[in-house]
């Protein structure tokens, strides 16, 4: 296995902070020449620990809104699962499919303009397959907060948890063409692809590319440009913890605890399911354990349940709603 060293971590941070700066840019922040970045980049890509870049879109403001449904299942064999997981994965809004390892069987995950929307959908699901859901429960995203990846120098106090952004519901839509459309749907999978090869693929002058992502920039429509890691690469595992709260008034307490802590990746609120819903990085399970067993101990007065998600496979991760 391929042994990171302190300047290839430090390569990693740089690039999940703008994965479009350019090398030149990486180097002087990380003590190395340009060359050598190169060098070290496709190294890592080689290996496979870079799986892919990708640009963070924010589609609460391109006006939707992200329902969650968490299912058991009853009565089902492999061919009827395979069934449900098909119809989920084939309806053209649905963002995460995810089969569970834990008290869900299935995650799914769907971007809708409004709430009837989402009962029209929801109402042809249940006609379907009410049958076969022992008991189902609707999530509505509220918030979304995305950290740095701290993970990267654990134990090091020199890298910050700090905020790279954060996505709420509600407030004014941007609108897009279908131009913006294709770039946020190349962004989305292939963020450091130069300008060049964005404006062969759009059929546009690079000036213009350029002047369109700065415009979805500006907008809060791109919030970041990220580096996707294989964390089991770096022997390192990403578990989802729910956090159902006695009283909801230590929320902010609990969340602020977190937003400390390097092993922290991302924050979800929802309405519909646990309080805080953090996304966790950490050596193993049993540090995963120590980690929530500090956390009640700190918190035992406010917590009521803590429990954590392990994903068994991910069927379907769509990048974009269909909007067109």
């Amino acid at each position: 296995m391929y042994k990171l060293d302190i300047k290839d971590r430090k390569i990693l941070y740089e690039l999940d902070l703008n994965c479009r700066q350019s090398n030149a840019q990486i180097g002087k922040k990380v003590g190395l020449k340009r060359d050598v970045v190169t060098y070290r980049i496709k190294k890592l890509e080689d290996e496979g620990i870079i799986k892919n870049y990708y640009a963070v879109i924010n589609t609460f403001r391109l006006g939707y809104n992200v329902f969650r449904i968490y299912i058991n299942f009853q009565y089902v064999n492999q061919i009827i699962k395979d069934r449900i997981i098909k119809y989920f994965v084939d309806y053209k809004n649905s963002w995460v499919v995810a089969s569970i390892k834990s008290e869900i069987d299935l995650s799914v995950v769907i971007w809708v303009k409004d709430i009837f929307e989402f009962y029209q959908f929801w109402d042809v699901t249940l006609d379907k397959f009410e049958d076969y859901f022992e008991k189902f429960t609707l999530s509505i995203y509220i918030l979304s907060e995305v950290y740095k990846k701290s993970y990267l120098f654990l134990g090091d106090k020199n890298f910050d948890n700090s905020l790279i952004c954060k996505m709420k519901c509600g407030g004014k839509t941007f609108e897009i063409d279908k131009t913006d459309y294709k770039l946020l749907n190349e962004l989305a999978v292939h963020a450091r692809s130069p300008l060049i090869k964005l404006a062969k693929t759009l059929g546009l002058s690079s000036q213009s590319v350029n002047y369109r992502i700065q415009n979805l920039i500006k907008n809060n429509v791109i919030e970041a440009f990220r580096v996707n890691i294989d964390l089991s690469k770096l022997n390192l595992q990403k578990f989802k913890v729910d956090i159902h709260l006695k009283d909801h008034k230590s929320k902010k307490l609990i969340f602020d605890y977190l937003k400390s802590k390097s092993y922290l990746e991302f924050m979800n609120i929802t309405i519909g399911w646990a309080d805080l819903e953090p996304e966790l990085v950490v050596k193993n399970f049993d540090e995963l354990m120590r980690i929530l067993s500090e956390i009640n101990s700190r918190f035992s007065q406010a917590i009521k349940k803590q429990s954590f998600l392990i994903i068994e496979e991910f069927h379907k991760i769509q990048c974009m709603p269909d909007i067109f």
